[in-house]
């Protein structure tokens, strides 16, 4: 279809001879040149542009579209433990996290199904996924503090909910993500390479499963807690939570308050929440075409007193 622009120059080539043809009459009869307007070429200038937009309108273009996706899975992936206590970000991180986890929650499009990992020593699958949105929002206030930080063991969880949702579906597993928050690396165990239950072991597995993982690391360097009686300075780590987001295919973001916290669940959103296909593209240039057509017809009326030839 695009062929059809030939047209538009191949009528620009005959005006211009036609033209060229008028002016050498002109100087056949008349001693000087005859001054004559530039204008009178608007009309058919602007003839020519409606048929080259009208061609490109006939070749169906297409451009990107961002529609909601009608199935995937997100595991929110929360960690529980003592820093989490730390006032730096009031009232404390983990209750920031469960505010904007809870809007994140309810702004997501209907056909995601959403499931929450709590974790600390131990991970606890709070929700599996499902499309009740409000359940994980109502298990967010439930969130309690606890010891130690098994985040491999946390994202090993969420990846066989993950699973076991994927067999409930169609032949095709939908898309999956894990949202994995915490305000520093794990310490159970203590070496992050751990073949069984290491927070980058299991990154590598959820790389394997094309599940990649979007880390938030929250908090500043500032934080500190009161345990048995003494402060405890608890400054937030990126390292590990980048390494890991590195290691599963994914995005690491970094919070230090809940405003920016809540931008970060937004920028995800937009990364999951959505796909890009093309749609058709022919309308906004349908549109211009019409709209230079009637420029090329007042013009000519207006400058010529007639229509364009």
């Amino acid at each position: 279809m695009l062929l059809f622009a030939l047209v538009p120059l191949a009528l620009l080539a005959l005006y211009v001879v036609v033209q060229a043809r008028r002016r050498h009459r002109l100087r056949r009869y008349t001693e000087a040149d005859v001054p004559q307007s530039l204008w009178r070429h608007v009309p058919i200038a602007v003839s020519l542009l409606c048929l080259f937009l009208l061609t490109i309108a006939l070749a169906t273009p297409t451009h990107d579209m961002r529609i909601p996706r009608n199935r995937a899975v997100i595991m929110l992936v929360i960690d529980m433990s003592q820093s989490m206590r730390a006032t730096d970000v009031e009232p404390n991180r983990l209750k920031a996290a469960e505010q904007a986890a809870s809007q994140f929650a309810s702004q997501l499009t209907p056909g995601i199904n959403l499931g929450l990992v709590g974790f600390a020593g131990i991970p606890y699958l709070l929700v599996p996924p499902t499309p009740q949105h409000q359940a994980t929002i109502e298990a967010l206030k439930k969130l309690e503090f606890a010891d130690s930080t098994a985040t491999g063991e946390a994202i090993f969880t969420a990846l066989h909910a993950i699973g076991a949702a994927a067999v409930q579906g169609a032949a095709q597993p939908p898309p999956a993500r894990i949202v994995l928050l915490s305000d520093g690396g794990e310490n159970k165990p203590q070496d992050p390479s751990d073949p069984h239950d290491g927070a980058y072991t299991a990154a590598r597995l959820a790389k394997d499963q094309g599940v990649p993982i979007s880390t938030i690391t929250f908090g500043t360097q500032t934080g500190h807690i009161e345990l048995d009686g003494q402060r405890v300075n608890v400054p937030v780590s990126t390292d590990q939570m980048k390494k890991i987001a590195q290691l599963a295919g994914g995005q690491s973001y970094t919070a230090s308050s809940l405003d920016q916290l809540n931008k970060d669940y937004d920028a995800i959103e937009n990364e999951i929440g959505y796909r890009t296909v093309p749609g058709p593209g022919s309308s906004g240039w349908l549109r211009l075409g019409v709209i230079t057509a009637l420029i090329a017809t007042a013009s000519a009326l207006l400058i010529n007193r007639r229509l364009p030839t």
